[in-house]
């Protein structure tokens, strides 16, 4: 795998040709910016791609700043480790953004990946189909990220509502039931690139294995759909299992955040 070439290929088709990631979702390009705007407002808003430089960044920020405030709308840019100009991030900050943890790309082949994982033993994956399991979902992240799941559950029931099968997701759940840790998959339509997201373990049930398993069982459905590239956001307690797996670093992310 040549890193250079995929970049490339990520940028090109995940951002500057984005796609929106819900139904109630439109992307918009604004002169060297493309962006998403969630007409509910439960949804996610914000910068995916831009082409900027030192002379065309001030205003471009601006820009989206008074779009969004009047929408009324939090939104995020989410700034690439390769994005320019190099200082575009001290600029988020100086218009009143506030920089989140920096996460890591990790990209993998999908097929050159260790598709065996399973569950430990008295956990099983269950396929979300309904609104019964889209519920379970947000209960999984309500537990293992905080807040209260809302923004993933409506994304989930939207995307159940279309019949497309786009963002499947999955549930790990034991034997009596109790939903343990969930994560979904996006599937982007006319490109090789499939993004996990959302995986996530409630405490107690974290070491062993189930993120793992929830890796291989989406890695599996990529590769069934012919998707030949599997990439996600890390956090540093993800990234080392995903290097395990054979994901690598491709480049880093950080979401900044604005409040109208």
């Amino acid at each position: 795998m040549d890193p250079a070439a995929v970049l490339a290929l990520f940028d090109r088709d995940l951002r500057e040709h984005a796609r929106p990631d819900s139904p109630d979702a439109v992307v918009e390009r604004t002169g060297p910016v493309v962006r998403q705007v969630s007409s509910s407002g439960q949804g996610w808003s914000g910068v995916v791609w831009s082409e900027l430089d030192g002379t065309t960044a001030g205003a471009a920020i601006a820009e989206q700043i008074a779009h969004y405030d009047g929408l009324g709308l939090a939104f995020e840019w989410k700034l690439y480790g390769h994005d320019r100009p190099v200082d575009l991030g001290r600029r988020l900050r100086d218009a009143g953004f506030t920089a989140e943890p920096e996460e890591t790309v990790m990209i993998a082949e999908a097929a050159a990946l260790d598709l065996d994982a399973r569950p430990p033993a008295g956990v099983r994956l269950v396929p979300v189909t309904d609104a019964a399991g889209a519920g379970l979902v947000a209960e999984v992240h309500r537990e293992a990220f905080g807040g209260d799941g809302a923004r993933v559950q409506h994304q989930l029931l939207a995307h159940l509502a279309t019949g497309a099968d786009t963002v499947p997701a999955v549930v790990a759940v034991t034997d009596d039931g109790t939903p343990v840790s969930a994560a979904r998959m996006e599937l982007v339509p006319g490109t090789r690139f499939a993004g996990l997201w959302g995986g996530g373990t409630v405490e107690g049930w974290r070491g062993r294995g189930i993120y793992r398993a929830l890796v291989a069982h989406r890695a599996r459905a990529a590769v069934d759909r012919g998707y030949r590239y599997l990439h996600a956001d890390a956090m540093s307690t993800s990234r080392p299992i995903l290097e395990r797996l054979g994901f690598a670093p491709l480049t880093t992310t950080t979401p900044y955040a604005h409040t109208p």
